[in-house]
C-alpha cells in the first residue's frame, strides 16, 4: 500500500505527541492528544471522536478560556491575594506561577491551531 503524505510542513509548534501529518494513523494520534485539551466528559462524544477537525475546534475554543482564566489570575492576584492573607513571598511566587501557565497555554493553542490546520487540510483532500 502506498501512502500520500501531505504537503503540511511541520511547525515549531507541532505537538511531539501528535505524529507527522500523512504518516501512518496520524490522524489517530492527534485525536488523542486533543482529547487531553478538553473536559473528559466532551472527549467521550462520539460526533467529536469520529471527526478529529470537531475536537480539534472545541479544543481551542478550551484553550482559549484557559488562556483568558490565566490572565484573570494574573492581573488580579496583586489585589486579590493580599486580602486573603497570604505573604508576600506566596503572592510572588503565584504571579510567576499564572505568568509561566500563560505562556504554556499560548504554546498549547499555537500547537492546537497546527494540528487544526492539518485536519483540516487532510480532510478537504480526503473530500476531493
Amino acid at each position: 500500500m502506498i501512502m500520500t503524505l501531505t504537503t503540511t510542513r511541520i511547525s515549531p509548534d507541532w505537538p511531539c505527541q501528535v505524529k507527522t501529518p500523512g504518516s501512518y494513523d496520524w490522524e489517530r494520534s492527534a485525536a488523542k492528544w486533543l482529547r487531553e485539551l478538553v473536559p473528559a466528559r466532551y472527549a467521550s462524544y462520539p460526533v467529536l471522536l469520529r471527526h478529529p477537525v470537531l475536537l480539534a475546534r472545541h479544543a481551542t475554543i478550551q484553550v482559549q478560556q484557559e488562556i483568558r482564566v490565566a490572565r484573570t489570575a494574573l492581573q488580579t492576584a496583586r489585589a486579590d491575594l493580599p486580602r486573603l492573607g497570604l505573604p508576600e513571598s506566596v503572592i510572588e511566587h503565584t504571579i510567576k506561577l499564572y505568568a509561566a501557565e500563560v505562556m504554556q497555554l499560548q504554546h498549547i493553542a499555537r500547537s492546537v491551531r497546527a494540528v487544526t490546520e492539518a485536519l483540516a487540510e487532510h480532510a478537504a483532500a480526503a473530500a476531493r
